[in-house]
């Protein structure tokens, strides 16, 4: 009997080895299929005077080209400016109403947001129009201490005005005057007021902090030389959902930039990506935002830029299309001081996102309006556009003629 029971227990114990082994042969059949794209996890940033040089590979650009910026952009593409960008030179903008229109030089009419959207490969090409209001978008304005007093006073006399809610101004420096006019909506960002790339990246980090608190649904981009005109910008924004992948603007650039990859390799290869120039401002939904989190919230975007030696915009290209692998949407509605100006002309002007002026080397890169301020009067045009906008604005001619 003993015997027996032993025998049994043997067969009992062999069936049950051969049971689980048939289930782990099994178990592969089941599983689902998944895409390993091996990001890399984000490391502790760097001091923040950690020195280091450009390594972009780009045939023209200046060996310096990032070791230092100079005073009047925001971006990589000082080192190669005459390389910007002409892609929309071939289009004109007309006014429709609350819609806005393109008509190529043939006649046709299209509209920027179907070109935009034809062109990108991603989840925002399928999306739909959501309600949108303007206090769900975070409007982040860069600047530092030296322009607190010209330029920002022409922004809170002009579009800030009424986007008071919508706008929160990045310095490096605790101005009082500021502070009053602004109440916490001016955030001083401890950042160096020096203009190299580790001080723009700083303040960027900020940026983006800011908004993932603020718990809004877009994060727009801006510097103190742009104009933004708050209804264009969300009737674009309204085209797309916040929770999906979206990031738009205008590069500054013809061409993808290449650049050595210190974050997923030891820099011996490259990685080619479009960004937008934050000269002309772009917008990022919180979809997206909050995917760049590893490489971008709480000092990573510093140690994420200084291991790929970019800009603060260029930063922001290389972490979206180069490791989320979303596209950029290249949009004609924003405008830098690099490109020429003087091509928006008329009721054009009025129907896009963002403008600019140009710097003290080229002073008369404005956009052309007329009938309201002379030349002399208004050199950025700022106001001539604010008063055609919104000619009940107190300080506005009584009549203005476009």
């Amino acid at each position: 009997m003993t015997l027996s029971c032993i025998g049994l227990s043997k067969i009992c114990f062999l069936l049950s080895v051969t049971f689980c082994a048939f289930l782990l042969l099994l178990i592969p059949k089941f599983q689902t299929t998944w895409r390993h794209r091996g990001y890399p996890q984000p490391r502790p940033p760097p001091p923040f005077n950690a020195s280091c040089k450009s390594e972009f590979h780009h045939p023209q650009a200046e060996p310096s080209s990032t070791g230092h910026l100079d005073s009047e952009g925001t971006d990589i593409a000082h080192s190669v400016k005459d390389e910007t960008v002409e892609k929309w030179g071939d289009y004109s903008l007309h006014a429709g109403g609350s819609s806005l229109k393109l008509e190529e030089q043939d006649g046709s009419p299209t509209s920027p947001l179907q070109i935009m959207l034809k062109d990108h490969h991603g989840p925002a090409g399928d999306s739909t129009k959501e309600n949108l209001e303007l206090k769900d978008i975070f409007i982040a304005v860069k600047t530092t201490r030296k322009y607190h007093k010209t330029r920002l006073d022409l922004l809170f006399q002009t579009w800030i005005s009424q986007a008071k809610r919508q706008t929160f101004i990045f310095t490096d420096w605790e101005d009082r005057e500021l502070r009053l006019r602004a109440g916490d909506h001016m955030i001083n960002t401890n950042c160096s007021a020096v203009h190299t790339r580790q001080a723009l990246c700083c303040k960027m980090s900020v940026e983006y902090d800011k908004f993932l608190e603020s718990g809004r649904k877009w994060f727009c981009h801006v510097d103190d030389d742009n104009y933004v005109n708050p209804q264009n910008l969300l009737h674009l924004l309204s085209a797309f959902s916040h929770s999906q992948d979206v990031y738009v603007g205008r590069p500054s650039l013809d061409h993808p930039i290449e650049a050595a990859d210190h974050v997923r390799s030891d820099g011996s290869t490259t990685v080619k990506f479009w960004f937008a120039t934050g000269g002309a401002g772009f917008c990022i939904s919180r979809g997206l935002a909050l995917k760049m989190s590893p490489w971008a919230s709480l000092g990573n975007f510093i140690s994420t830029a200084e291991r790929v030696r970019l800009p603060d915009d260029c930063t922001i290209g290389y972490i979206i299309e180069g490791l989320l692998e979303v596209k950029l949407l290249h949009s004609p509605l924003f405008h830098s001081h690099l490109e020429n100006l003087q091509r928006l002309r008329g009721e054009s002007v009025l129907q896009q996102v963002t403008l600019s002026y140009g710097g003290p080397e080229n002073k008369h890169n404005v956009v052309s309006v007329a009938g309201v301020f002379g030349l002399q009067q208004d050199p950025t045009r700022f106001r001539s556009v604010h008063c055609l906008l919104y000619p009940d604005t107190t300080w506005c001619p009584t009549k203005n003629i476009l």
